[in-house]
């Protein structure tokens, strides 16, 4: 009895064993098969190490494929402080090729962590410190590759492109807007150390870094030059308190050119202000737009049908009187009887008072709303201001009258040039962008593009072919005579606002604009130029703005490709203009016919003949007089 009892205990502990046992077995094959990647990963955490490789933010190009932001291979230096066996020593030799104390260098030799980036001191090293430190060999001491962002062309564009922090990360502009895009994911070369950090004898791995996207704009570097080049011309003959200007196309909303004054090079951006950093005046800056506001005005008011241009007429005396306020016109003694084609052309305010009075305060605040004013744009750039319109329950006879001629609201000229846009192209109000594509960088396929985004119609088609009409009348034969091309249908409007500061009309100081479309007949750009206070000059944008605008127009057409166009408005001529005659055929006549038919040139001839066989321009050339033409005789 007693010995069956031992043996059922015998059998029972085997079983447990047993059972104990296959637990055992199961769990090691479990751990081995199914958790071994997990297990060898932690152990592996444990004995490796990273030197870190960054890999290159995207490029960002233009809309031709030119680079704007770029990058350069530069080196870092990475310790790592358990491999130093003389930390001494180490400290007074990097100390001494840095350029930095004793007592600096030591707090990294010596740092309790498994690797330590000297930082700032040895970050983004020259050639040469590179080499003195990789020449000495020491154990624990490594060069690492590091990107830095180059901007090749310095300050172009600088506010649109923005600029990056010491470790690559995004601090404004599109580099801040599209960052997650931008930056890519770095790389290490993995090490194997032991506890005490000593380098193991086994082979390192490298892992490749990725780099970050590239964004296409729709900037296009000609006209960005363009625009830098004259802005660079205000301000060294106007000594502006400011300058900018904007180039979009009116059928999609792309920013073709943007720049401003103070600007920046992004490359030591460390060296400016944090005011002059952060303001990205096209569509940051706030401020009464002035006469290119009657623009809109005049839009609204020919698309409600109170006003037909060419037939309606005004009188202008001079001033007008709204309540107790006396508005005044520009001219003295007032433009007399006009055309309200006219009242736009002469920029005349009392007519454009009387325009509000006919759309009166409902239909033309409407309209301000239509077109987008005191609200953002949307453009994918941060900073972006909202400007401010009157509420309609405040607006009054008074608020009515000086809105209606551009005076009392606060617009962007972001918002300016989308709005005009709008009036120009059949009357779609377009979202501005300045990211044209996103890239993916080692192919260049097209990971995300941009595409137009419609935001509402504001007017009709008819009322949107007047207007371009009017706005080409008042560059043939109103103030913004000065940026007439010919043979290239230009329309414009210039603007001349006076500042307000603390409630209060500043005395001479003035933001003067033009905007302007081309081609008038069929808009492929819209233009805005804006000078904010220029000295030595005078006070009016007719003669500061529209010269400086005619060049930068003869840019766009040229980058563009616009092709020149017939049926132009004739531009009434001033006293320092030179006329202009279409050079006439005189192929197959007569010298003495040819000579009478070509009064208004300089003549030249070749040859001894009576009979002309060519002549040099063509025929139906538009030429300055007393331009030589040079005619071959037989």
């Amino acid at each position: 009895m007693f010995t069956r009892k031992i043996d059922m205990r015998m059998k029972i502990l085997f079983l447990i064993f047993s059972f104990l046992l296959c637990l055992v077995v199961v769990r090691i094959f479990y751990v081995q098969i199914f958790e071994y990647d997990k297990l060898y990963s932690l152990a592996n955490d444990l004995w490796s190490r990273d030197l870190p490789i960054e890999a290159d933010r995207g490029l960002i190009l233009d809309r031709n494929g030119v680079v704007l932001a770029d990058n350069l291979t530069t080196t870092s230096l990475v310790i790592i402080p358990n491999q130093i066996k003389n930390k001494e020593d180490v400290t007074q030799k990097l100390s001494s090729i840095l350029g930095i104390s004793y007592d600096d260098m030591y707090k990294h030799v010596n740092k309790k962590t498994s690797i330590e980036r000297v930082h700032p001191e040895g970050r983004r090293l020259s050639y040469e410190v590179a080499n003195k430190i990789s020449e000495l060999k020491l154990d624990g001491v490594y060069l690492v590759k590091e990107s830095k962002r180059n901007y090749p062309f310095g300050n172009l564009l600088s506010h649109t492109l923005g600029y990056v922090g010491i470790d690559n990360q995004g601090l404004s502009g599109l580099e801040l807007q599209y960052d997650k895009y931008l930056t890519g994911e770095s790389g290490a070369i993995k090490y194997f150390s032991d506890a005490k950090g000593n380098k193991l004898n086994l082979s390192d791995v490298y892992l490749e870094p990725q780099d970050g996207m590239n964004l296409q704009l729709t900037i296009d570097i000609n006209i960005q030059k363009s625009l830098e080049r004259e802005l660079d011309n205000v301000v060294s003959m106007f000594s502006p308190d400011m300058a900018l200007a904007i180039v979009m196309d009116p059928n999609t909303g792309e920013i073709l050119g943007m720049a401003s004054r103070p600007d920046y090079d992004p490359n030591n951006y460390k060296n400016y202000t944090s005011e002059v950093l952060s303001r990205n005046l096209p569509i940051w800056s706030t401020y009464e737009p002035g006469s290119t506001q009657k623009i809109i005005t005049t839009a609204a008011a020919v698309n409600e049908g109170v006003v037909d241009l060419d037939k309606d007429t005004f009188y202008d005396g001079g001033s007008v009187k709204v309540d107790t306020s006396v508005i005044k016109c520009w001219k003295a003694g007032g433009h007399g009887q006009q055309t309200f084609m006219e009242v736009l052309q002469n920029s005349c305010n009392p007519g454009f008072v009387k325009l509000g009075q006919l759309l009166g305060k409902d239909r033309l605040f409407s309209y301000l709303d239509k077109f987008g004013f005191g609200e953002r744009t949307g453009i994918d750039l941060s900073g972006e201001g909202t400007g401010i319109i009157f509420p309609l329950s405040k607006v009054g006879n008074v608020e009515l009258a000086t809105t209606a001629f551009g005076q009392g609201i606060s617009v962007t000229p972001i918002q300016q040039v989308t709005a005009v846009s709008a009036v120009v192209n059949g009357g779609k109000l377009y979202k501005p962008y300045v990211v044209k594509n996103i890239l993916e960088k080692e192919t260049g396929n097209i990971i995300d593009k941009k595409e137009p985004v419609f935001v509402r119609k504001t007017i009709s088609e008819e009322t949107s072919k007047i207007m371009r009409r009017a706005l080409e009348n008042v560059v043939s034969k109103g103030g913004g005579k000065a940026a007439y091309i010919d043979g290239y249908r230009i329309g414009g409007k210039t603007g001349t606002a006076q500042k307000v500061q603390n409630g209060v009309y500043l005395v001479n100081n003035y933001i003067m604009s033009f905007m302007s479309v081309v081609p008038a007949n069929k808009p492929q750009a819209v233009f805005y130029l804006a000078i904010d206070n220029p000295k030595n000059t005078a006070m009016l944008s007719s003669y500061t703005t529209t010269p400086i605008a005619r060049r930068i127009l003869l840019d766009i057409i040229d980058a563009l490709g616009i092709e020149k166009q017939s049926n132009q408005i004739e531009k009434d001529l001033e006293w320092n203009d030179t006329p202009i005659y279409e050079v006439p055929n005189v192929v197959g006549i007569n010298k003495k016919e040819a000579t009478n038919l070509l009064k208004n040139f300089s003549v030249e001839y070749v040859g001894d003949g009576e009979k002309v066989i060519s002549q040099s321009p063509d025929a139906g050339t538009r030429v300055e007089e007393k331009s030589i033409v040079r005619l071959m005789l037989e």
